[in-house]
């Protein structure tokens, strides 16, 4: 075969994969469009079949009766889960032997002294409401410059509705 005849040989066959590669793109273009619109169509049904909105009713029905539990005395499981999530804020509960533990944490706080107060926990048609709030150090008291975490654990009779913390 001479150079000249080798060359159109070699050009007739990339010419022929070109226009191969170009079918094979476009095909497999269409075919990538539609499997990203499906998947973007199975998200969206994922995402509103599992979105769900309760409406709280906040007309209280009685007030609950709870103990703030020491920290000695908090289930081990409990305890485990406040240890790994007592560095960032945190909400929590926990039914245990026919009672519901609430723990409502604050984070780091950079100086001893701080304190959580509960003053009101109480029970609406379809939830359980906490309130909490933390306060600071007393201006009294001798503050030490050492991280704490304050949090306050309370048991009430176990109930299966909601926990809400205000």
């Amino acid at each position: 075969m001479t150079n000249m005849r080798l060359l159109y040989y070699k050009i007739g066959i990339f010419h022929s994969f070109a226009v191969y590669d170009v079918k094979e793109n476009v095909a497999l273009r269409n075919l990538m469009k539609r499997l990203c619109s499906y998947v973007l169509l199975l998200a969206c049904t994922f995402l509103l079949t599992a979105c769900s909105v309760t409406k709280t009713d906040k007309d209280r029905i009685r007030d609950i009766d709870f103990t703030v539990v020491d920290t000695e005395a908090v289930p081990e499981e409990l305890a485990a889960q406040i240890e790994e999530a007592k560095a960032e804020p945190f909400r929590l509960t926990y039914g245990d032997d026919g009672y519901l533990y609430i723990a409502r944490g604050y984070g780091t706080k950079d100086t001893s002294g701080y304190s959580v107060e509960v003053p009101e926990c109480y029970e609406t048609s379809n939830a359980v409401c906490m309130k909490s709030s933390l306060l600071g150090p007393d201006k009294t008291e001798e503050v030490q410059n050492k991280p704490t975490y304050p949090y306050v654990v309370i048991k009430m009779e176990y109930s299966d509705k909601n926990v809400e913390f205000d």
